[in-house]
C-alpha cells in the first residue's frame, strides 16, 4: 500500500507489523498480515481470502442536490446501505448556488464514499457519476425504476414492490421543494413508477434511509 492510504495507516493509525487488516481491490477481499510500515508504504502479507459482504442488489441512486451538509449525510448512508452508483441531480427546484458549487464538490464526495466504504468494510466503494439533469439520468436502463412522490394517487412504496423480483434498481429522490409536473412526466415516460413513503414529510437524507431499507428488505 502506497500514498495517502499508506500514510493515514502508518502515521495517523500508527499500525505495526504483525496487525491484520482486510484489504480490497475492489473485486476481492483479503485478510492481510502486516510485515514492514515505512513512511508512505506498508507492505501485507496475504493471510487468507475472506467472503465479499456487498449486497446482490445493484441500486443506483439519483439523488437531487440539497444542501450539502444533508446531501454528504445521505451519501454515508447510502454508502452503508450498499449502493452501486450515486448520480447527484440538478433538479428544477434544487437551489442554484448550490448547482454552481456541486461541480468543484466532486472530489470531496468520493473521498467521503472511499471513507465510508472503508468503514462499513465494503468491497467496492459506490460509483460517483457526474451531475446530470433528471431527464438525462432517467434514461438508464433498469428492471425496477421508481421515483418517490408525495402525490395523492401514488402507490405506497410497499405495494409498489409486493412480488417484485429484480437485481438492478434505479431510484430517484427528490429535493426539499419535490419534483415539478415536468420530472414526473419525464421520469413516467422513461418507464419510472411513482411510489410514497407514506403521509409523513420526510427530509431528502431521511427519504434516502427510509427507501433504501425498504429496497433491501423487499430485494435483497
Amino acid at each position: 500500500m502506497t500514498g495517502d492510504a499508506a500514510h493515514h495507516l502508518g502515521r495517523v493509525l500508527r499500525a505495526e507489523p504483525g496487525q491484520l487488516y482486510e484489504l480490497s481491490d475492489g473485486e476481492r477481499v483479503w485478510l492481510g498480515r502486516i510485515e514492514t510500515v515505512e513512511r508512505d508504504r506498508v507492505e501485507f502479507a496475504l493471510v487468507e481470502p475472506i467472503a465479499g459482504r456487498d449486497s446482490a442488489l445493484e441500486t443506483t441512486l439519483l439523488l437531487s442536490i440539497v444542501k450539502f451538509d444533508s446531501f454528504e449525510w445521505a451519501l454515508e448512508k447510502a454508502t452503508e446501505l450498499g449502493v452501486r452508483a450515486i448520480v447527484p441531480l440538478a433538479a428544477a427546484r434544487s437551489e442554484r448556488p448550490l448547482l454552481v458549487a456541486a461541480e468543484k464538490r466532486s472530489e470531496r464526495w468520493k473521498k467521503i464514499l472511499l471513507e465510508c466504504s472503508q468503514q462499513s468494510r465494503r468491497m467496492k466503494v459506490p460509483e460517483l457519476r457526474p451531475v446530470q439533469k433528471p431527464s438525462e439520468a432517467y434514461r438508464q436502463p433498469a428492471e425496477v425504476k421508481l421515483i418517490l412522490s408525495e402525490r395523492a394517487g401514488a402507490k405506497p412504496l410497499k405495494e409498489v414492490l409486493h412480488g417484485a423480483r429484480a437485481k438492478q434498481v434505479i431510484l430517484a429522490i427528490g429535493p426539499e421543494g419535490g419534483w415539478t409536473d415536468e420530472e414526473f412526466s419525464a421520469a413516467e415516460a422513461a418507464g419510472f413508477r411513482q411510489a410514497s413513503l407514506g403521509s409523513l414529510v420526510l427530509r431528502t437524507e431521511t427519504a434516502v434511509i427510509a427507501a433504501l431499507s425498504n429496497l433491501n428488505y423487499a430485494l435483497g
